[in-house]
């Protein structure tokens, strides 16, 4: 029988993505958990896998088109199932009706009329159907969703109708934005830029952002304006560590893994978790959720953008387990093959922009939890030992956190935690 694939849930706060690319076509024969089209949103770009074997019979949503989660983007036909025509099924794919809208060229089904009140009622649920994300950036700025025209599906308020509804009432002493919605269904690059302040013959190159960058753009002026950022910054010695690691390494490559400096800091991150859990927790409007499970995201650069994979139970894994993973979801979130598990959940996340040389940053909190850690460069420099002058491998790690819950002398209790761990790591622990 037919098999429905859907717009996969690529985050908790992911309301909708993008279809970026189609890799397979109308006819093709598809394989379970083969590539069948990419995706992008705020969370990742990833290749879709087939949920099922079959020939794929439809594509119902088109490149460039973005569209909620759990929209049915195609359709697999089975064994010797018909197929629709595959001239007209790849040259017009249907375009995602809303709900309660007839498909073009149907005939509307007569309905009775509603008795009065039930229509503003209808109207009232569906943009109370909105994602949790949704609901808490408008109760953070005191925001009545049953008074904002939805353009998602069914009415529904999208992120991107919230944020507008705020920049607009912020920007206009009071005034409420009145320009007319984005459509849910919006293509990726409409037409060409136009640089506003480059001068006549100035040479410039204007290129629309991509899926991803317009997405993460918006998650970090949200988490900006829904936290209250406050950063601090420890300095690490990470010479008993080095010396760890040069001893291991070559046990560890023997393993069929790396064994890196990011595996000792999320160990002793998971630690100093488990001593501190308000920093494992969030905001979820008067209530302080604590969360149970410590998952672990590991920031990940790409050329595209930048993605947090997961760790899972990472408070569960030693040194060799901790490196296997993180190996294997960085390598993965690469080559575009995370699942949609691999980027939700999370409760805590690293960021190591040292990669690159940097000393210290000063992250944003990736929402909806409390704190991020953010690692500098780590390197030899010369420091005193005992009155001695000696050298030493040092690095700057920052967390930044959440005020409105986390504390400054917790945020600081829990950055002394990760400090013992990495300065006395206790090699037996791994």
């Amino acid at each position: 029988m037919p098999v429905n694939v859907v717009m996969p849930q690529m985050g908790e706060s992911v309301a909708e993505g993008t279809l970026v690319r189609w890799i397979k076509k109308v006819g093709d024969a598809v394989d379970r958990d083969e590539p069948l089209f990419e995706i992008s949103t705020d969370k990742v770009d990833a290749e879709i896998p087939s949920p099922a074997a079959g020939t794929l019979a439809e594509i119902r949503v088109k490149e460039g088109e973005t569209v909620p989660v759990d929209t049915v983007v195609a359709v697999l036909a089975g064994a010797g199932e018909a197929l629709a025509s595959p001239a007209l099924a790849a040259a017009t794919p249907p375009t995602v009706a809303a709900a309660g809208e007839a498909a073009p060229g149907a005939a509307a089904p007569a309905e009775e009329p509603s008795p009065p009140g039930v229509d503003a009622q209808r109207d009232h649920l569906r943009r109370q159907k909105s994602s949790p994300l949704v609901r808490r950036i408008a109760q953070a700025h005191d925001v009545d969703l049953a008074g904002l025209a939805g353009t998602g599906i069914g009415g529904r308020v999208t992120k991107h109708d919230i944020l507008r509804f705020i920049e607009g009432r912020q920007g206009a002493a009071g005034a409420v934005a009145s320009a007319p919605a984005a459509p849910a269904s919006r293509a990726m690059a409409p037409e060409a830029p136009r640089a506003a302040g480059a001068k006549p013959g100035e040479r410039v190159d204007v290129v629309p952002m991509s899926v991803m960058r317009r997405k993460i753009a918006e998650h970090m002026i949200l988490s900006r304006r829904t936290s209250a950022h406050v950063h601090s910054v420890f300095e690490f010695d990470f010479t008993r560590v080095a010396r760890i690691r040069d001893e291991r390494k070559a046990d560890y490559e023997r393993a069929g893994v790396k064994l890196t400096f990011m595996s000792f800091i999320a160990k002793a991150v998971c630690d100093a978790l488990r001593a501190t859990p308000v920093v494992n927790a969030s905001i979820e409007g008067d209530n302080i959720v604590y969360r149970k499970d410590i998952n672990v995201g590991i920031a990940v650069a790409l050329d595209w953008g930048l993605i947090v994979p997961v760790v899972r139970n990472a408070d569960e894994k030693n040194l060799l387990g901790l490196s296997r993973a993180i190996a294997d979801v960085a390598a993965r979130a690469r080559a575009k093959q995370l699942r949609p598990e691999e980027v939700q959940g999370g409760t805590f996340t690293i960021t190591n922009p040292g990669v690159f040389g940097t000393l210290f940053g000063m992250p944003i909190i990736n929402q909806p939890q409390v704190a991020i850690l953010g690692v500098g460069a780590i390197e030899k420099r010369v420091t005193v030992v005992d009155d001695a002058i000696a050298i030493r491998r040092k690095a700057y790690m920052s967390i930044g956190y959440d005020h409105r819950l986390v504390d400054g002398a917790v945020a600081d209790e829990f950055m002394a935690h990760v400090k013992r761990g990495i300065e006395q790591f206790d090699p037996a622990s791994a």
